[in-house]
């Protein structure tokens, strides 16, 4: 049986003792508000909780949730928020169900400060956990609703991987009328993070599907924010974003 409060008390001592108060300071460029980090990497923040559970092989994921939420409830540094997401990397494919989508959900409302720590649970955890649960990544339509900026931009950002990927033998799709119905519902948003995220979704999925992207511009321009449409055309071929462009948003 782990006791939860002391494995939490042991990973986050590990975690300042690799703290790095130059790198800290560095750190801050990618902020426009200042954030209280200790100066760990991403990198080392997935090594020290890898170390862990290899460490201790048999943890229930059951209980690494419990772990997480712990680690995350004490969480006063950026990097201990990565942490507790951290704890369930491992199991979020096929060791947890609905009720890791319910609790991200929260700790997206709760913990979650900045675009970073936003992106890294989209990315690292939500992601494999999506990779096992397609049929869940429909309820993230939901968020597009919620009073917390980091669930509403996380609406967008947790799906930018599933625009098209191949999930075993198959290649699923995310279907662009989810792309598009998200970037109606947040297109007045007034949070840059938001407006961000939507486009960072609308110009991967331009890859894939130019032509409806193009034509959703070309409906939505004068009610999209400027920065959501510079990201949504950026990748796309020349010709056609410089005929979007024209339309008087470039």
């Amino acid at each position: 049986m782990t006791n939860v409060p002391a494995a939490a008390d042991e990973l986050v001592k590990a975690l300042a003792a690799r703290a790095d108060p130059d790198f800290a300071v560095r750190m801050q460029r990618y902020f426009p508000h200042e954030i209280r980090a200790l100066g760990v990497s991403n990198a080392a923040v997935d090594e020290i909780a890898g170390h862990y559970f290899r460490q201790r092989p048999g943890i229930p994921a059951a209980t690494r949730l419990h772990l997480a939420e712990e680690v995350l409830s004490r969480a006063a540094y950026h990097e201990e928020v990565l942490l507790g997401f951290a704890v369930l990397h491992k199991v979020a494919k096929t060791g947890l169900g609905p009720e890791l989508l319910d609790r991200c959900e929260h700790w997206l409302g709760t913990y979650v400060s900045n675009w970073a720590q936003c992106d890294d649970m989209c990315l690292k955890l939500l992601y494999p956990f999506f990779l096992g649960h397609l049929e869940l990544i429909r309820r993230t339509r939901d968020w597009t609703g919620s009073a917390s900026p980091w669930v509403r931009r996380a609406a967008n950002v947790s799906v930018v991987k599933f625009v098209r990927r191949k999930v075993g033998r198959r290649v699923f799709e995310l279907p662009t009328s989810h792309v598009f119905d998200n970037c109606v519902r947040l297109m007045h948003d007034g949070d840059t993070y938001v407006q961000k995220g939507s486009g960072w979704l609308l110009k991967v999925t331009a890859e894939v599907h130019p032509d409806e992207v193009a034509a959703f511009l070309r409906t939505w321009h004068k009610e999209m924010p400027r920065d959501t449409f510079r990201y949504a055309v950026e990748k796309m071929d020349p010709r056609l974003r410089r005929s979007l462009m024209e339309l008087g948003q470039g």
